[in-house]
C-alpha cells in the first residue's frame, strides 16, 4: 500500500505492507521536494516523475491519497488541489486503484481521534510499526498514516466479507 500526502512543495509518501500472520511493516517513506521558485507546471511533473519512479519500485496493490480538507485559504486549497489531481492521475496511468481518505479520518484511524497533532500521528505510526524513531519529516510520516489507515479499512472489509459467509 502506498500512502501519499499531498502538496506541491512536499510530497509525502509511506509505503507499507501487511503480512498474512505479522504486523505491518514500513517498506519505505520519505518525501518529493519541489521548489517554490520554479513554475507550478513544472513542479506538478516533478510530483509525477517521483511518483511513477515510486509505482516502478514498489509496483502497490493500491494507492490511498489524503482527500481535501476544508481550509480556511481558498488559494491553498486550489493549489493542493494540483498535487491531489497529480496524484490521481499517476496512479490511474499506472493501473493502481486509489482511495481518498479524509484527514480527520487518517486521525482517528492511527490515533484514536480525529483533532490529533502531527506529532501524535507521527509517534503513533512510529508504535503501530514498532519503529525506533518517528518517521521524518512529518510529511513522510503522514503519508505512512495514510497507507496504514488504507490498510486497516481493507483488513475491515475482508473481515465483514468473511463474517458475511
Amino acid at each position: 500500500m502506498l500512502g501519499v500526502d499531498p502538496g506541491t512543495a512536499i510530497l509525502g509518501y509511506g509505503v507499507v505492507t501487511a503480512g498474512a500472520t505479522g504486523p505491518a511493516r514500513l517498506l519505505e517513506c520519505g518525501v518529493v521536494r519541489t521548489k517554490a521558485s520554479e513554475a507550478l507546471p513544472v513542479r506538478l511533473a516533478i510530483l509525477f516523475d517521483g511518483l511513477t519512479e515510486l509505482f516502478a519500485r514498489h509496483r502497490p496493490d493500491a494507492v490511498a491519497v489524503e482527500g481535501l480538507f476544508h481550509g480556511r485559504n481558498a488559494r491553498s486549497a486550489l493549489i493542493l488541489g494540483h498535487a491531489r489531481g497529480v496524484v490521481l492521475l499517476a496512479a490511474h496511468r499506472a493501473g493502481f486503484p486509489v482511495a481518498e481518505i479524509a484527514p480527520a479520518e487518517v486521525k482517528r484511524a492511527v490515533t484514536g481521534t480525529g483533532a490529533a497533532t502531527k506529532h501524535q500521528v507521527a509517534a503513533m505510526v512510529m508504535r503501530l510499526l514498532r519503529l525506533a524513531t518517528p518517521p521524518s519529516p512529518a510529511d513522510a510520516a503522514d503519508g505512512v498514516a495514510i497507507a496504514l489507515t488504507q490498510l486497516l479499512r481493507m483488513q475491515q472489509q475482508l473481515r465483514l466479507a468473511g463474517a458475511r459467509r
